[in-house]
This record gives C-alpha cells, sequence and structure tokens, in this order.
C-alpha cells in the first residue's frame, strides 16, 4: 500500500477469493479514504501478489511484475503461459502480472473516482517489462526512473532449487537480470550480484547514494553498484550469517539526512535470520521448522560512502528489544525509527509442508512459517547514545497478528496506518493466522502533546537549489518562549515509500536546512532551504512536516524536482538570513488540542469478508 495524497491510501492485495466483487470477480485493490475511513473496491486486471513499487517524479505511482494468474486455493489459473505459471484463470479473472506495469494517478474528493484518469492503467499489451519478474527490488534514480533488479520467475519460498547448481538461472525458475521504467532503449542485462546471492536475493534492498552509484544487499552480500555501467563494487558481509531480504525479511532503513550530518547516508539493518544455508530450502519450502527457529534480534548500521574516504564497514548497534521477523521501519517525522509488526519466530512465506514436517495437517499454525506475533511496537532514536537506543516504553500492544502480508505506512497527520497478514495461500479466515481484514492506527509518543504546529505558506513544490523560501508558525503553534521554539524547529520532507512485505522502497527522510526570525507579535518565519540535490533525495511526492521541539505538524504533500523523468534542474543553494531572535521575550500558553485521541471507527472492509461488510477496528496503541 502506498499513500497516493494527503486524502486516499491506495491498498493491493494478491488475487485470492476476497468477499468483495468488482465486475464479477474478486476485487484486490482498493482505494481508502483517510477522512472517512470508507474504502472503494478497484479493478485491477493482473495479480499484483508480491510486486514491487515506486513512486514517479509527477506523483504518480507504478508498481512491476506479481505472480502469473491464479484461481481458488492459488493454484495455478485455468490457462498456463510459457513460463508454466497462469496467463488468466476463469474464475478468478486474474491475468499474468509477472510482467505486468500498473501505473496509478491519485485522485482526491474534488475528482470523480469513477473516472478513467482515477483507476490503475493495467494493460500488458500496451506497457510490460522485459522480464518476468516476482519479488523484484525496484530503486528510484536520480532522474525519477527507476531500476528492476532480479526476482523469481515463477515463485516459490526462496529463489533457488537444492543443492543450487544452477546459480543464474534455476533451470528457468530465476530473474538474474536488471532493467530500467522507462527503459527508452536500454535492454536487461545479468547483474552478477544476483548471481552470487542466488537463492536469498528477493526484494534486494537498495538505495540510491549520494555518489550517483547504488547499495544493493541481499543474502549476506553487500556492493556498491554502478547501474550506469554495471560494475559491482563488493563490501564486507552482512556480520553473523543474518539474512535480512525476504523470507527472512528484516527491517532495514535509511537513517535521517540532515544538514548537520551533511546528509550522510547510513543504513540501519535490524532482525530476520541467521538460518544456516541448508535451512532455507528451496522453491517449495525450508528444511526446518521455522517457527521453532528464534529471529535475529541484531542491529547493523553501515555508511556505503564514509565522509572521511575510511573503507566502509558494519557497526554493531543496539540489539533490538526481541528478535523480530518481518518487522517494518517507518521513519517518523521526528526523526526516530518506529519498528512494528512481525513474529519472534520463523519466517516469511507459506507451505503446506516442511523438510520435517511431511503433512499438511501437522503443521501447528496452518500454512504460516512464523510464530510468536510481536503486537508491541518499539521506537529506535538514532542520535541516542548507544546502549539505549531502542525503548517500547508506554506503548501499546495490539491484539492482532501481523505476520505474513502486512504493511504499515505514515499518514500524513503523522500516525501509522497498520493492515494486512495473511500467511495463506487463499482466504482462511479459520486458521490459526486468518486473512485479516482489520487496520489499526498506532499513534507515536508524540500525540501526547495538546499543541501542535500549524504553519503556513507551505509550497506546492521543493526545488534542487534556488532561492529559499518562507514558513510562518503562529504563536498557537508552540508553549513556551518563541526564541527556544524556533531553535529547535525543523523542516523535513518525509517520503513513506511503497509498503509491501514489511519493506518500504523508497523511504527517505530529509531535514532542510533553515533559519528563522521570531516576530514580536510571536509568530515564527523560516527561512528554508530546497532539496540539496536528487541523488540525496530522488524527484516526487513527499509529505513536508514542521517539527517543533520534536512535535510534527500534519504533513503537506509537495512535489520533489520539476515532475518529470529526466536530469533535474539543478541550482545553487541560496544563502540564507541570518536567525533574527525576539527581544520582547515572547511566550505563549496558547494550547490547540492535538487529533490524535483514541477512537474506533467502522466502515466498509478494504476486502470485505463476512456479508460482505466487516468493522475497520481504529485502534491506539498508545493510550
Amino acid at each position: 500500500m502506498f499513500l497516493g495524497n494527503n486524502e486516499k491510501v491506495y491498498i493491493l492485495d494478491k488475487a485470492e477469493g476476497n468477499a468483495a466483487t468488482i465486475n464479477g470477480h474478486p476485487a484486490w485493490g482498493a482505494v481508502w479514504d483517510i477522512a472517512t475511513q470508507q474504502a472503494t473496491v478497484m479493478d485491477v486486471v493482473t495479480n499484483t501478489f508480491c510486486a514491487s513499487g515506486m513512486h514517479l517524479p509527477n506523483g504518480s505511482w507504478v508498481t512491476f511484475g506479481g505472480n502469473g494468474a491464479v484461481g481458488r486455493g492459488g493454484n495455478i489459473g485455468s490457462q498456463r503461459n510459457s513460463a508454466g505459471s497462469g496467463a488468466w484463470d476463469s474464475e478468478y479473472q486474474d491475468f499474468d502480472g509477472t510482467k505486468a506495469i500498473r501505473i496509478l494517478n491519485p485522485c482526491t474528493d474534488s475528482d470523480s473516482l469513477s473516472s478513467p484518469k482515477c483507476q490503475w492503467y493495467d494493460d500488458p499489451n500496451v506497457v510490460s517489462m522485459q522480464k518476468r519478474r516476482w519479488y523484484s527490488a525496484a530503486e528510484a534514480l536520480a532522474d525519477g526512473s527507476v531500476v528492476l533488479i532480479g526476482g523469481f520467475v515463477n515463485g516459490g519460498y526462496v529463489n533457488r532449487n537444492y543443492p543450487n547448481v544452477d546459480p543464474e538461472f534455476q533451470g528457468g525458475a530465476a530473474e538474474s537480470t536488471f532493467e530500467f521504467y522507462p527503459a527508452n532503449g536500454r535492454t536487461a542485462a545479468t547483474m552478477q550480484f544476483m548471481i552470487k546471492t542466488s537463492g536469498l536475493n528477493s526484494y534486494a534492498h537498495t538505495y540510491l547514494l549520494k555518489s550517483g552509484k547504488m547499495l544493493v544487499q541481499a543474502n549476506v552480500s553487500t556492493i556498491i553498484w554502478d547501474y550506469t555501467n554495471n560494475i559491482e563494487t563488493p563490501l564486507p558481509d552482512m556480520p553473523n550469517n543474518v539474512v535480512r531480504v525476504y523470507p527472512a525479511s528484516g527491517a532495514v532503513a535509511m537513517l535521517p539526512l540532515k544538514p548537520k550530518n551533511n546528509y550522510t547516508q547510513t543504513i540501519l539493518f535490524c532482525g530476520g535470520c541467521d538460518m544456516p544455508d541448508y535451512a532455507w530450502g528451496d522453491y517449495a519450502h525450508p528444511s526446518i521448522n521455522t517457527w521453532d527457529y528464534p529471529a535475529s534480534k541484531d542491529c547493523q548500521r553501515l555508511t556505503p560512502e564514509p565522509p572521511d574516504g575510511s573503507d566502509p564497514a558494519y557497526e554493531a548497534d543496539d540489539d533490538m528489544l526481541e528478535g523480530r521477523t518481518m518487522g517494518q521501519f517507518i521513519v517518523l517525522p521526528d526523526g526516530k525509527i518506529l519498528v512494528i509488526n512481525g513474529g519472534l519466530n520463523g519466517t516469511a512465506g507459506y507451505a503446506e509442508a516442511t523438510g520435517e514436517t511431511a503433512n499438511y495437517g501437522d503443521m501447528p499454525y496452518g500454512m504460516s512459517l512464523a510464530s510468536g506475533p510481536v503486537g508491541t511496537p518499539a521506537i529506535y532514536d538514532p542520535e541516542a547514545p548507544k546502549g539505549s537506543r531502542w525503548s517500547n516504553a508506554g506503548l501499546g500492544t495490539s491484539q492482532i497478528a501481523r505476520l505474513y502480508h502486512s504493511s504499515a505506512i505514515l499518514l500524513p497527520d503523522a500516525s501509522v496506518l497498520v493492515a494486512g497478514s495473511n500467511p495463506n495461500a487463499d482466504v482462511n479466515i479459520s486458521t490459526v493466522f486468518p486473512t485479516t481484514y482489520k487496520a489499526e492506527i498506532f499513534y507515536p509518543p508524540y500525540f501526547k502533546a495538546t499543541t501542535r504546529p500549524v504553519p503556513s505558506g507551505v509550497p506546492d513544490t521543493i526545488s534542487y537549489g534556488g532561492d529559499y523560501f518562507n514558513i510562518t508558525l503562529p504563536k498557537n503553534s508552540y508553549t513556551g518562549s518563541a526564541n527556544d521554539a524556533a531553535e529547535n524547529t525543523t523542516v523535513v520532507l518525509l517520503r513513506g515509500g511503497f509498503s509491501t512485505h514489511a519493506m518500504s522502497m523508497g523511504q527517505r527522510y530529509l531535514q532542510l536546512n533553515n533559519t528563522f526570525t521570531v516576530n514580536n507579535n510571536g509568530s515564527i518565519t523560516l527561512h528554508v532551504a530546497h532539496a540539496p540535490n536528487s541523488y540525496i533525495f530522488q524527484p516526487g511526492p513527499a509529505l513536508l512536516f514542521v517539527n517543533v521541539r520534536g512535535i510534527p505538524s500534519n504533513g503537506s504533500m509537495v512535489i520533489v524536482g520539476n515532475g518529470q523523468i529526466g536530469t533535474q534542474p539543478t541550482a545553487l543553494a541560496s544563502t540564507l538570513p541570518e536567525s533574527v531572535y525576539s527581544t520582547s521575550n515572547t511566550t505563549t500558553t496558547t494550547q490547540s488540542k492535538a487529533n490524535g485521541n483514541t477512537v474506533t471507527l467502522t466502515g466498509s472492509s478494504i476486502f470485505a469478508a463476512v456479508a460482505g461488510i466487516v468493522v475497520i477496528g481504529i485502534y491506539n496503541l498508545l493510550i
């Protein structure tokens, strides 16, 4: 799922037997209205199961690949394609999604949501990838185009046969190439890293770097990749044999980019699984009972391009409070990082057997390969002293298991929408970990504040370099000293990304440089610089937040860059005026009630289950 604009969240399921229907078949797409908590099903032509996705410079979103067509029980569709998976299914009426490119232009209430311009464009006969890709990686580039890496051809638990004697092709089941969208004449090419990491390279972790190269991590290997010339520079292996990619599914995020750290790019890897190589099994299933194997709590930091020119190296960070597989990192506006969802044991994925349990009837958790749902989130403070970076103090516990196919995204009010979980081949509401239609909202600790910033003058677009712009904070946006509030105010761009499988593709946080003028009437004028360049923060949509003493405003959707794919115009950074303090020692005690109260709301389900309608429970996990 992803945030389309200030009003709408877009959600994609796999093609399965959801009770909600559209055009005579089960629905696997929906748009959710944030204000009304109502969902409207959308027609999607191809099977989006385990697709990747990314934003485009104009605010559109695009998803790539997925599974072949399936029918009831997740079985191959009634008509097969040349690769042996489904081309179409007569019951679910889904088409092959393995080469699909689906494009959506997010709409608002001012549009006619039923109009073609507000619907998914999904026609593989018109636009498609060069290769079949299921669980491919996607990363936005500095010009707004997207690189797509690897993937399965037909699907399975891990991307290999065992023994692994054909790491490049796996007998035609693995895709070891990369390609670009739009291709612009470039053909798919082999990526040696995908061969080296064969088996455990699904949803590789990718991050565009300041140098214009890219960090890529999969299995236990890491490289810096010059994608223009297809040159790989190896970095040290992941310590302690911990796998972070699917199905180990560790939590991974880039730490906030700030002027004070010169926008140094550091990646945080936490959790996942350190099973020995044989235990991962093959396409069919793992070799061991994964639900008995504890997830890792290990955390590592990596700065791929150290500012001092030293060799990059992993640095052990504080362990998580518990091991997690399928935990997801959500970067919050205050610069802290939430980890939410996941399990204490096992991995993502589902199966009807393992190498140790031959019969489905003996599987203790149904098809789930994980156990021990972790209901209590935790928050990581990247600037806290080492040894004290993790805390779950005061955070509530969800009673809903969020395992395989769970997801979370940041909303414009700075809360976090949590949804999904379905470690089953099709809809199953009677198993141990059932198909889950309830959504939740997590309210971070800053919702305890009685006053939140209310900025005005936020622009619609942010450029790269150029003249600064002004944002005004009225005196009811803070309490206490105006001078102190101004000194502790930040302006940030936050892109939540495309959220799937405990990943947030494209998630990135950038603090903009600013100075201030404290006016004698108690208001504060912020003088804000634009983004430095498109390698630090790629072009496209983002939320702009203003934080006062760590309390965020509501986010405003902006477009970063010129809204087009291509080299982004970049100007020299402007010189910001010196900060000016008030001489009147202005203070304020005005309080505006924060919109974070505990609520339980009802409405149409994202994908209706019982009698066509269920309750979406919006639970406050904080208070």
